[in-house]
């Protein structure tokens, strides 16, 4: 493999029209599991100017406003303004549910044995580049689109509107991050916002906050709105749709993906129960100093409770064989979607905000997945 390479993640911020359907969606799943945790979700959303359409299956005993939860969501992120292309009290709000698929439901059955609710494959990842074991592209990409959002809602820059987006590169040099060669920054403002203005700003303000200063490499390339303009965003410049951020929400495109969304759906899915697993078992692996990069797939097959296959991949930085990871990790977790969802607890409110800055790397107290709770565990398997 090359020893020298410059990898790239990007992020956007909470208001960027796909992130937006995302947290109304998630919003949605959370308004359920609140009054009935057994509640089946599997919840689309689409923006566009003053419009929220938002679809899907639902199969509960209780009874969700939808337009409230739009509403307060757009609120929330900060569309308070017609002017922004989409205004939380004056948007229209069209729904259309249905219930769950009774076919599906079948599969899904309520206790310890409960198949998954769909086939596919996951896949989880850490390495030991940050201190929340991620890779550090999308780590930074995080930081830099929080730091934006962060500054737009304490007024500490005015002229931001709530759209955005952030990309970093990092030049890796025998597969270590060495330094960061680019910084892009996409900041939607107020449009009589003097561009020299913003841009000694926004570096000042969020990009030198953000970056390392032992990681800014002395060629550092920063281009901050580099078209000149960005006043037109949001739902207004791009039609918003759920699920469309897949990447951004896991690893930034180091490691693999199966391909399937998160948000909007409980975790009888295992799109989302999976997935957190994996990167779980991941991490767990990195913490417990047994590689130094890890990626974990698992694969269902709907109806069916134990996966179909379990793979560890610790890319040539492993102290054991990959194949003993793989006996730890069938011995020491419960990987049946029922095991899965009593784990990690994921019968709860807790999912709007896994919809923004990423589902990973963030070590928030609701976020199970990030604990590294079995390292010594797994330690002491693979040394039995």
């Amino acid at each position: 493999m090359d020893k020298e390479f410059i990898f790239t993640s990007e992020s956007v911020t909470e208001g960027h029209p796909d992130k937006i359907a995302d947290q109304i969606s998630d919003g949605v799943l959370d308004a359920v599991l609140a009054k009935d945790p057994h509640g089946r979700v599997a919840c689309e959303t689409l923006v566009t100017t003053g419009l929220a359409l938002v679809a899907g299956e639902i199969t509960t005993k209780t009874y969700v406003d939808i337009p409230t939860i739009v509403r307060q969501t757009l609120k929330d992120i900060g569309y308070v303004k017609g002017e922004y292309g989409i205004d939380y009290e004056t948007c229209s709000v069209l729904t259309c549910i249905d219930p769950q698929s009774p076919d599906i439901a079948m599969g899904v059955q309520e206790g310890k044995e409960g198949g998954a609710g769909d086939q596919g494959m996951m896949f989880g990842f850490a390495c030991d580049e940050t201190k929340t074991l991620m890779p550090m592209p999308i780590h930074l990409a995080h930081r830099l689109t929080e730091k934006l959002a962060e500054a737009r809602k304490k007024g500490q820059i005015k002229y931001l509107r709530p759209d955005g987006k952030s990309q970093v590169s990092v030049r890796y040099v025998d597969h270590i991050p060495r330094e960061v060669t680019t910084v892009v920054l996409a900041a939607q403002h107020d449009g009589d916002v003097p561009m020299k203005k913003l841009r000694e700003e926004l570096t000042e303000k969020i990009v030198k906050k953000v970056i390392p200063e032992e990681m800014l490499s002395k060629k550092l390339q920063i281009h901050i709105n580099p078209t000149g303009r960005f006043v037109t965003g949001g739902p207004q410049g791009d039609t918003g749709l759920t699920g469309r951020k897949i990447i951004v929400d896991t690893y930034g495109g180091m490691g693999r993906h199966g391909g399937g969304a998160f948000s909007g759906k409980d975790a009888t899915k295992v799109d989302r129960s999976a997935c957190y697993m994996a990167r779980h078992i991941a991490k767990n692996i990195v913490a417990a100093k047994l590689a130094k990069k890890v990626e974990v797939q698992l694969a269902y097959a709907i109806g069916v409770a134990e996966p179909v296959s379990v793979m560890v991949k610790t890319h040539n930085t492993g102290i054991v064989p990959d194949a003993l990871l793989v006996k730890a990790v069938r011995e020491i977790f419960d990987l049946r979607p029922q095991g899965i969802i009593k784990y990690l607890d994921l019968r709860r409110p807790i999912f709007q905000k896994t919809a923004a800055y990423g589902h990973f790397g963030r070590e928030l107290a609701d976020f199970t997945w990030e604990k590294k709770n079995k390292a010594d565990e797994l330690r002491s398997f693979v040394k039995a």
